[in-house]
């Protein structure tokens, strides 16, 4: 036991503040009459997460413009474009304040999270259901086996859901490699399982579609990580990108994020935008251009930068 007349004094929670630039430019071939966007770019304020100003920008300027919280909470821009243009660019700008969290700590069996889960049927029941099953992204019937293999690995009977959590965040990062060259948004989950390759996107997908095999409830988190070059080199404004990760439901932290990308449990470097069953549910921008058939080039940069 330690000497009961020293105190333990509190620290501070370490606090992280960053400016996020998000620029998205659509070049066409031809000339374009009228076209719609929809937009997750705007971070969200959470527990951990304050947003202290954002805005996005159209070029040419939007003729109509909305914002709304969709089903998930997240906060979507859209616009409507109805003059003639070969380009157009996005520009989301936002200041949003990071507070460090700790190592969570939830000794529950997994197999207890899934009998309650099991037998929610209240509003948590609303927060969590949505993130157990199938999703557009997510096959868990056609790529079961697979999926069971890692599940099995990672999760032996009466394992403690975030040591589980944990082992599995470790084992993608370890077993699979980032290959930008690999995959691309229409990859199959099934490709990926095979090859044991692709980006953070991939790996997302993986780590929900394991946990939501088990029955457990696991949501796809977008946004975007603090990058910091090797000693001895600048940082190269735009060389960020969009990130994304998991996040796992426990009894006792509720929703607990977890990057298998670079193998950390907690995340404390990252700014969250939104989160939804997969990458279909968060797309950063989407939209249809009216006009002539012509070829369409794209270019995104990110920077993410400490204030």
């Amino acid at each position: 036991m330690g000497d009961p007349s020293v105190q333990k004094i509190d620290q501070p929670a370490v606090q992280r503040t960053y400016r996020i630039r998000h620029s998205t430019v659509y070049s066409y071939s031809a000339t374009m009459t009228d076209g719609y966007t929809v937009a997750a770019l705007t971070p969200r304020p959470t527990p951990w997460q304050d947003v202290l100003a954002t805005q996005i920008v159209l070029d040419p300027e939007a003729n109509e413009a909305d914002q709304y919280q969709d089903v998930f909470g997240n906060r979507i821009s859209q616009f409507g474009l109805h003059e003639p243009h070969t380009r157009m660019s996005i520009e989301a700008d936002s200041t949003v304040v990071v507070t460090e969290r700790t190592n969570p700590r939830d000794p529950t069996p997994w197999e207890a999270v899934v009998d309650v889960l099991d037998g929610l049927s209240d509003a948590l029941a609303t927060d969590v259901c949505f993130f157990r099953g199938a999703s557009t992204s997510i096959d868990l019937e056609r790529w079961a086996a697979p999926l069971r293999a890692l599940a099995d690995a990672a999760f032996p009977p009466g394992t403690g859901i975030i040591d589980g959590a944990r082992s599995l965040c470790d084992a993608i990062h370890r077993e699979f490699v980032f290959d930008p060259a690999s995959t691309d948004i229409s990859t199959p989950l099934g490709q990926v399982l095979d090859q044991r390759r692709g980006v953070c996107q991939d790996f997302a997908h993986v780590a929900t579609a394991v946990l939501r095999s088990l029955g457990l409830a696991a949501r796809y988190v977008s946004g975007y990580v603090e990058t910091e070059p090797p000693p001895g080199h600048p940082r190269l404004v735009g060389a960020d990108a969009s990130h994304a990760w998991c996040s796992i439901w426990t009894p006792d932290q509720s929703w607990v994020d977890f990057d298998p990308t670079n193998g950390h449990l907690p995340v404390n470097h990252h700014v969250t935008v939104a989160w939804g069953r997969d990458y279909a549910d968060v797309t950063p921008v989407r939209g249809v251009m009216i006009g002539p058939s012509a070829g369409q080039s794209l270019q995104v940069s990110v920077d993410v930068a400490p204030v």
